[in-house]
């Protein structure tokens, strides 16, 4: 009877959650976290301390404190980022060890080397590392996209239609837009042309006028007739892109 009433002190008052294992997910080139509840069903101060057997690999927040009755506490246990091996089995293991507090607490550390063994209990979790699946990557991956617009498209029918109309009217308009422009440009070469046919009058009627021949005026006269043709060609490809382009429309 003496030894059941030992075993039954060492029984942990607090209910974990997960009971028995944590568990971490990959990819492992980060910290990956999870967390572990802790929760008083009892009606007294529980003191708590988590241990592993891997400090190094594990950051632990917040690793001991006290939990008042029927309150809960969330400890995070971060797991730093190393080279995972399928093949390689975890070994690390935690454990969660709790005694109920003293009427008055003014050192944590005194607790617990005061405890007597009898007065202490303790839980063992061990830890389970998973990598995603190709299912959970795939819905992942969805998840992450925005909602698809063909869905709605097929259901609606003709919604593609409407959508094609308002591309050619930007279309139109563009167009529309570069004939008046060109129109424009037009009007403006045209009123150069007049220019400068004008001056070539001028310039023949001052070599007719002039009797010495000078090369001066000579080279003022060609330069004059020479420029014609070629404003002449550049009117005429503006003529014909903007009719062909009316043609398009």
């Amino acid at each position: 009877m003496a030894a059941a009433g030992a075993l039954a002190k060492h029984e942990q008052i607090l209910v974990l959650d997960p009971p028995t294992d944590l568990k971490f997910k990959g990819p492992f080139t980060d910290v990956v976290t999870t967390n572990l509840k802790l929760r008083n069903p009892s009606e007294r101060k529980v003191c708590f301390k988590v241990k592993t057997t891997a400090p190094r690999r594990y950051c632990v927040r917040p690793n001991s404190g006290i939990i008042d009755p029927g309150s809960s506490v969330i400890v995070s246990v971060m797991l730093q980022p190393f080279d995972y091996d399928p093949n390689e089995k975890s070994k690390h293991k935690f454990m969660v060890q709790t005694t109920y507090a003293p009427p008055n607490i003014s050192d944590m550390e005194a607790v617990w080397k005061e405890a007597k063994p009898d007065e202490l209990m303790d839980s063992k979790l061990r830890c389970v590392f998973e990598m995603p699946n190709e299912n959970d990557k795939l819905n992942d991956t969805d998840a992450s996209k925005p909602a698809p617009v063909l869905n709605t498209s097929k259901q609606d029918g003709p919604m593609p239609k409407p959508h094609s109309a308002s591309l050619n009217d930007t279309e139109t308009r563009k167009l529309v837009e570069e004939c008046k422009r060109l129109q424009a440009e037009i009007m403006k070469l045209t009123d150069e042309n007049r220019h400068l046919r004008d001056e070539g009058l001028r310039l023949r009627k001052v070599a007719h006028s002039d009797k010495s021949g000078s090369p001066a005026a000579l080279a003022l006269r060609d330069n004059g007739s020479n420029s014609l043709p070629s404003l002449l060609v550049v009117i005429a490809a503006i003529f014909i892109g903007f009719f062909l382009g009316k043609f398009i429309l």
